[in-house]
């Protein structure tokens, strides 16, 4: 078990209905408090992570922890496949996805649809792609949901994956852990009005495996390839794999 897995937003319970709950309560505010708490910079991650899969020119695409749609929309755009799919937990966060993608035109190629991210409902070898940003840090267990996402993916298919991570560098480590332990949470509460929700989130960020640790979970997922690439001094990490 992962140190992450044991945090949850409001302390006793199943974690995974927890950030579900967790979710539906910020999924109002939650676009608006990504982008300022990032400055903008969170839309730049997005785009590497992209970006990295253009190459391969995939038509069929899982976004799993999809929350409000931002990276399916954005992967639409950028690659224009033919299909993706938005996979999340929390209805509240999809649903302000589907109005996104609906003012946009987009909702013949992208769809949004409840799921359980440790027991994907998708045949196994369906997707060309599977991304994931800034979600699998909620996953209660990290391993079983990497493995899922190995299986839906098709052989030769390639996961993409931006997460927020502590910086190892001096100064931006001290810097980065004074910003999230005093302007996140309390903006985020000012925001969001959950008291919960963003002191988890500093939490899970510093919990979470990254780096060279994160490779080998990886691997150990059964990937056959797996790489990653801090961006922002560290303050998030691209992970790139192939089937």
């Amino acid at each position: 078990m992962y140190d992450q897995e044991k945090i949850k937003p409001y302390g006793e319970g199943e974690k995974a209905s927890q950030v579900e709950q967790m979710f539906d309560n910020i999924a109002p505010t939650y676009d608006k408090l990504n982008h300022r708490l990032s400055w903008d910079i969170d839309k730049g991650w997005r785009r590497k992570a992209i970006k990295a899969l253009a190459p391969f020119k995939p038509q069929s695409l899982l976004d799993i922890a999809t929350g409000t749609g931002d990276f399916a929309i954005l992967a639409t755009q950028m690659l224009q496949p033919t299909r993706v799919v938005g996979a999340d937990i929390s209805e509240g966060m999809m649903e302000i996805g589907r109005q996104k993608v609906k003012a946009l035109g987009l909702d013949s190629i992208v769809t949004f649809e409840k799921e359980d991210c440790l027991h994907l409902s998708y045949n196994s070898d369906t997707f060309d792609a599977v991304t994931a940003a800034f979600g699998i840090r909620n996953f209660a267990d990290l391993d079983a949901g990497l493995r899922e996402m190995y299986r839906v993916l098709k052989p030769g298919g390639h996961l993409s994956i931006v997460e927020l991570t502590t910086p190892v560098k001096f100064p931006m480590k001290q810097l980065f852990h004074i910003y999230s332990h005093t302007v996140l949470p309390v903006y985020g509460r000012l925001i969001s009005r959950d008291t919960s929700a963003y002191s988890y989130l500093t939490k899970t960020i510093e919990a979470f495996p990254q780096g060279e640790r994160m490779v080998d979970i990886l691997m150990k997922a059964g990937f056959a390839e797996a790489s990653f690439r801090r961006l922002t001094f560290g303050i998030c990490t691209m992970y790139f794999a192939t089937k």
